[in-house]
């Protein structure tokens, strides 16, 4: 069963007077109240809004069904309810060519800065998304600036010339004022894409953390004068290997400046994020990249997902998981011609056919589960919020747990809360032999049973507050 409601049967599941424990034991601690989730997602790179918009003009019925699939966010809905979209600034490697909104060599007062050099269908499905879920958070952020403002001249890697700091810090303002232009309200924005990756074969950047705090100086500045002052500046945007340097030394420069930072899977370990939360209790932390890969393995695929970030990353302090693009073809394409990067190729969230067909992939699937687990369950309700959990039991080892709040709207409502557990015990032998694990819910002294089967289950119910 794929995303699937279903009551339990036989149900309902009771909390009643505690026995002794399952295999094991999950022991819900609703006192320890953490990080808000806003929800999960993908980036809506050039590539996957042409594909998209594509779909939209050869199968409208088709594009419709897949957009509320995945954005619908209305408690109950059979959707996967994604909520966070990360939008580039210009050009990528998955873009169909090299470009930014000022192009224009020597123009430092941003004459000629426009928008609209945006493929115009990036902001078709973006509106499109926004029509379908109103609480969607856009988050933005440039992949390279303007090749004219770097040492190198070009968007291909190299590092920005510091004499325009001023100037980046304007061009993200008229980024802000572009969007809003287009109708699109910006949650937060980003200085740089992953500023410890330069590479000549398509817009990148490095950029040391005094480059990337003094434009976030500034761009704070323009922000709060310009009406953008709620909106958010998130920093770092690369690797959890080095979550104890790069992000820990800006927010040492530039802490009022940035309100957190975000952090991608291809280098280092989750628990990498501790370096930072540790340091930074108080600002806010979110998974913005990881990419599947076409020809990897479902199962092997949905347990390391789970595991390190639609649980894991959220148990280390996250408040929303991305992954890359929303949307390819089934060759990972299209790319920019000539970018080296994506070897083997990239998959997509959903995979878009020139037939006007779709599929969803297991990435989907992984964000969907955790997605169910904190979405308001009021219109205009409250999110998830993180709570204590801790395992226990002979099997405490074959679980992954995360356990969620989700406050109300009207004081007499109870609050739901949820748990989205992975049971990885697929292997009692040296085949493939799943295990499923009769566990315990331990929860404000009372003591509920449930038998997980392999894979991944979102269980709620409701409490008072």
């Amino acid at each position: 069963m794929l995303l699937t409601y279903f009551q339990p049967d036989p149900g309902p599941i009771n909390f009643v007077t505690p026995g002794p424990i399952g295999s094991a034991d999950i022991v819900i601690n609703d006192t320890a109240l953490y990080q808000t989730i806003y929800g999960f997602g993908a980036a809506l790179t050039d590539s996957s809004a042409l594909l998209l918009y594509n779909l939209k003009t050869e199968n409208s019925g088709n594009y419709w069904s897949l957009m509320d699939y995945l954005f619908n966010a209305t408690d109950g809905a059979n959707s996967a309810g994604f909520s966070f979209i990360r939008v580039p600034l210009g050009a990528t490697d998955f873009s169909a060519r090299n470009y930014s909104y000022d192009d224009v060599s020597g123009d430092t007062p941003l004459y000629d800065f426009n928008i609209g050099v945006t493929p115009s269908y990036v902001f078709t499905v973006l509106r499109d998304i926004l029509s379908i879920n109103n609480m969607l958070r856009v988050y933005i952020l440039p992949w390279s600036p303007p090749g004219w403002l770097k040492e190198s001249g070009t968007m291909d890697g190299g590092s920005l010339n510091t004499a325009y700091i001023s100037v980046m810090a304007n061009y993200l303002l008229k980024s802000l004022q572009g969007f809003q232009s287009e109708g699109i309200s910006v949650y937060a924005i980003g200085i740089q894409n992953e500023p410890e990756n330069s590479n000549p074969t398509y817009p990148t950047c490095s950029m040391p953390v005094s480059t990337e705090a003094d434009i976030g100086i500034a761009l704070r500045t323009y922000m709060n004068g310009n009406g953008f002052g709620n909106t958010k500046i998130i920093g770092y945007e690369h690797n959890w290997a080095d979550a104890a340097n790069y992000p820990v030394q800006l927010m040492q420069q530039a802490a009022s400046s940035f309100d957190g930072v975000s952090f991608h899977c291809y280098a280092g370990t989750v628990s990498d994020q501790a370096e930072f939360t540790s340091r930074y209790p108080n600002k806010e932390v979110y998974f913005t990249e990881c990419s599947g890969t076409i020809g990897s393995d479902w199962w092997t695929d949905m347990k390391w997902y789970m595991d390190n970030l639609f649980i894991g990353s959220l148990a280390y302090g996250s408040s929303a998981g991305l992954m890359w693009n929303l949307a390819l073809d089934g060759n990972g394409n299209p790319k920019l011609p000539g970018t080296s990067s994506c070897t083997p190729p990239c998959r997509g969230v959903v995979q878009v056919n020139s037939n006007g067909t779709w599929s969803v992939n297991q990435e989907f699937y992984a964000m969907g589960q955790a997605s169910k687990a904190i979405l308001p369950r009021d219109v205009g309700g409250p999110w998830g919020q993180r709570i204590g959990v801790s395992l226990g039991g002979e099997l405490d080892w074959a679980l992954v747990v995360g356990a969620y709040v989700t406050k109300r709207v009207s004081p007499t409502d109870w609050n739901r809360y949820s748990i989205v557990v992975l049971n990885w015990d697929d292997s009692a032998s040296t085949t493939w032999n799943p295990q499923p694990v009769t566990a315990t819910i331990e929860f404000r002294g009372l003591q509920a049973t449930y038998t997980f089967p392999v894979g991944v289950t979102t269980l709620w119910w409701y409490a008072p507050d």
